[in-house]
């Protein structure tokens, strides 16, 4: 019995999956695709995360699509409102008519003989579907969905109020007029602080060590002006522009004269506190900006709540719960009735998939990044990993389009596969981690991510303009990539088999 065939196969529906299915039905019409999503709805972390406050982390004019201009007067967009966007992509595009709810990838088999993929996926309890594919695409993100992570903290259970963690959020929690103890200081917790504040009677950010925490107007000052001359279309990408290069300054500013970025950071935080208020020990992280993300708030609302009183931060270790809330290292006691661990996410590489080349289990620690979206020694297939120092979607963009252009040029020079290969001496390479962050969730599980090499093709530069040059405009067939052809295949050769595609 033949398994059901597409040209490309997308895994997620999130923001990068629904991107890349737009992306193929502009540049490679005539291929067919399908959308294999593991939850049951578009959206992916936009749908999945619904705690108080979830928003962007960057600007919309950035994290929205290429090809779709953000309209809506917020830079910095509500999660509902992002999810609403990335839905109504998929439907006024038709591409939600190939998605496939329910659909959790478990297994993706190569064959070299046949030039294409046996994809497994789990529909339901103890029951799979197979299909195939001739190129794969990997849209999942790399957080893992199932699990937040939250340390072991000592005697939790005694604890007589709730403890909720943002990844799984109840819909009927009541902390109006609570006492509310927010584990974390990275972007979660400086969006729960605030967003919380309005209805709880207080709101302690409880931090092991604090995070740069910087404030972004809500509404882009140039795009509002703009908008009252000329037409979306026209503001979309000239604002566009403007938010990466701004990012980018921010970042080389943070590389080059991290003394001088830490001094402005402090002085922003300084100038929107209590006069008084002890920045050096609540706002001076012991590392450099951008060591770790960078935490955004919209029109400083995380300073206002602590301005208003309805917040404060303590920084302290926790010791151990107790039955009214948190005993601290210093001795104190944070009463709470009810603590949030906003303590962090768990990566999962390629969802968790395991990948088969001829045979051959693939041990993504020892694949190479090819041009931060292939992996060495696998054929006909990508990863969607958005920028750590600019928005996601910005390279989401960038692949999916590379992607189209790689399907057209594999069609229209008659090749099969296209396969990244290190050279030999990348026994030699030092372990350069794929993701150039130190943050916790970053530092537990880099060991098991893909690496880098020391230049390009194989080096990720995080530089948006860079990659444009390279994905959009930069050669297909380089020293990185072998494209090869198929002669024969069980049933006749794969180009007969599969027109459309070779």
């Amino acid at each position: 019995m033949s398994l059901e065939h597409v040209d490309v196969l997308i895994v997620g529906a999130g923001l990068s999956g629904i991107g890349a299915a737009c992306h193929l039905q502009d540049e490679c019409p005539d291929l067919t695709f399908a959308i294999l999503e593991a939850r049951g709805a578009v959206g992916g972390t936009w749908d999945l995360f619904r705690y108080p406050g979830i928003r962007s982390d960057s600007d919309m004019f950035t994290l929205g699509y290429r090809f779709r201009p953000w309209t809506q007067a917020k830079a910095i967009a509500d999660g509902e409102s992002i999810r609403s966007y990335i839905r109504d992509t998929a439907r006024e595009r038709g591409v939600d008519q190939a998605i496939r709810f329910h659909h959790r990838v478990v297994r993706a088999e190569w064959s070299g003989e046949q030039a294409r993929w046996t994809v497994e996926a789990e529909v339901g309890a103890g029951e799979t579907v197979r299909m195939t594919c001739s190129f794969l695409s990997m849209c999942s993100g790399y957080y893992r969905y199932d699990e937040g992570y939250t340390p072991d903290f000592p005697d939790v259970d005694r604890f007589r109020g709730q403890v909720v963690h943002p990844q799984y959020w109840p819909e009927d929690l009541d902390y109006d007029g609570k006492r509310v103890v927010v584990i974390g200081s990275g972007a979660t917790a400086v969006t729960l602080v605030p967003a919380m504040a309005e209805r709880a009677g207080h709101v302690t950010m409880l931090q092991r060590s604090p995070s740069y925490v910087a404030s972004l107007p809500a509404r882009d000052p140039l795009a509002t002006m703009l908008r009252r001359r000329l037409p979306a279309r026209v503001v979309y990408p000239l604002v566009r522009w403007k938010n990466v290069l701004v990012s980018m300054a921010s970042f080389q500013l943070s590389r080059r004269r991290p003394a001088l970025m830490k001094a402005l950071l402090r002085r922003g935080a300084q100038r929107l506190l209590p006069e008084g208020y002890d920045v050096d020990t609540h706002c001076a992280p012991s590392y450099d900006p951008w060591d770790q993300r960078l935490c955004l708030v919209p029109d400083g609302d995380l300073f206002k709540a602590i301005r208003k009183g309805r917040a404060s931060v303590v920084t302290d270790h926790v010791d151990r719960f107790t039955e009214r809330g948190i005993r601290l290292a210093s001795g104190e006691e944070l009463e709470a009735d009810v603590v949030v661990t906003a303590t962090g996410l768990n990566l999962l590489a390629i969802g968790g998939m395991t990948l088969v080349v001829d045979g051959h289990e693939v041990d993504l620690s020892q694949t190479v990044s090819y041009k931060g979206m292939m992996l060495s020694g696998v054929p006909n297939f990508s990863l969607t990993l958005g920028y750590t120092n600019a928005s996601w979607t910005l390279k989401a963009d960038l692949v999916a389009h590379y992607v189209c252009r790689l399907l057209n040029h594999l069609r229209n020079q008659g090749y099969d596969v296209v396969t990244p290969v290190v050279p030999p001496e990348a026994e030699s390479w030092d372990a350069v981690p794929l993701i150039d962050l130190e943050s916790g969730y970053v530092l537990r599980s880099i060991h098991l991510l893909p690496r880098q090499g020391p230049a390009a093709p194989w080096r990720l530069h995080q530089s948006y303009p860079r990659d444009v040059r390279l994905m959009r405009r930069g050669r297909l067939e380089d020293e990185g990539v072998v494209f090869s052809r198929v002669t024969q295949a069980p049933g006749g050769s794969s180009r007969d088999a599969d027109p459309s595609f070779a």
